[in-house]
């Protein structure tokens, strides 16, 4: 560790081999919290560089906790997070969205590290139970379209830097890794980057990997369909930017998507959306990005389609139907 981090303080950029084995010696829990601390922030200092990224993410795909569920054609919905935007969890929300429509989703989260509250934290503030029971997963993906796979029970490395991280309270190249490192693989996913530098090196590990994935920006700074201003979509198809009036959204204010100061009101605003009682703003960000990973699992269905088979499952009460059967089954 000594020696790569005089590397990276000499502004040198490390090689792929060497982003894998310092991740694969990470995951083994080999080096102390102030070495972790100095490597995260070489990254808040220098942008991380596409070899760096896909070494990170090879090593912590090497050491994951493998899960087959058993289904080809899921969809995972994540952001890096790290936008500094503290949003309820419009990712989580759009995900039962996307499951109420009748799609299977697998997605992979953790607890907020620097927002008031990530996937884990609002799924557990409802009482869900994490696990890594296979049956349990399964039966989850069955019974309600969606499994969640909380992160530390399969990628020994994020559980490694999960305190190091709460501590530091700011974005790392973790955050990046995130959403790339799902232990299932699914074939489909939806990603929202906080930058458009991210969001070239994501195309670049996609198209490397095979997955079939549609990568979303805010111009405005958000890792997700905010509505907040004009958005930039990217997928096989190539790159386009939308407006929100473009697709029969308005445009949102900041203010509409605040998580609040705690987990408790970051939670009450993720229960009206699936309750279909939230602010327009709030249903029309959760509609936008759930439309959007419809899409992605059907290229060749009209945006418009996409947007009313999501809108109906949140005004409709089926998503929220989805959140209960899974509250039961996760509880």
């Amino acid at each position: 560790m000594k020696d790569l981090l005089y590397k990276m303080f000499e502004h040198k950029n490390l090689t792929r081999e060497e982003a894998r084995h310092i991740l694969l010696h990470i995951s083994d829990g080999e080096y102390n919290e102030c070495q972790l601390s100095a490597f995260m922030t070489v990254f808040l200092m220098r942008s991380i560089t596409t070899e760096e990224l896909a070494g990170f993410r090879e090593a912590i795909l090497e050491r994951r906790v493998p899960v087959d569920l058993g289904v080809e054609n899921a969809i995972d919905i994540v952001g890096t997070g790290g936008d500094g935007k503290n949003t309820f969890n419009i990712s989580t929300a759009a995900c039962f969205t996307v499951a109420g429509a009748g799609y299977k989703v697998i997605k992979h989260g953790n607890y907020g590290a620097s927002s008031v509250s990530g996937a884990s934290n609002v799924l557990e503030y409802h009482g869900v139970k994490f696990t890594d029971r296979t049956d349990v997963l399964r039966k989850s993906l069955d019974v309600c379209n969606i499994s969640y796979l909380h992160a530390p029970f399969f990628s020994p490395a994020l559980k490694s830097v999960g305190n190091v991280r709460r501590q530091l309270g700011v974005r790392t190249f973790f955050n990046m890794l995130g959403p790339l490192v799902n232990p299932v693989m699914p074939r489909y996913q939806l990603l929202g980057v906080y930058n458009l530098k991210l969001l070239r090196l994501y195309n670049y590990i996609c198209q490397e990997n095979g997955i079939n994935c549609t990568i979303v920006h805010s111009l405005d700074g958000y890792d997700e369909i905010s509505l907040t201003s004009p958005f930039k979509v990217s997928n096989g198809s190539g790159d386009r930017i939308y407006a929100p009036e473009e697709l029969g959204f308005r445009t949102c204010r900041p203010e509409e998507l605040s998580g609040g100061e705690s987990i408790a009101t970051a939670a009450r605003v993720f229960d009206r959306v699936l309750n279909g009682d939230a602010a327009p703003g709030q249903m029309d960000c959760v509609i936008a990005n759930a439309a959007f990973a419809i899409k992605t699992l059907c290229p060749r269905l009209d945006f418009e389609d996409a947007r009313m088979q999501a809108s109906d499952s949140l005004y409709g009460g089926k998503a929220k139907e989805a959140f209960s059967k899974f509250l039961k089954i996760n509880n």
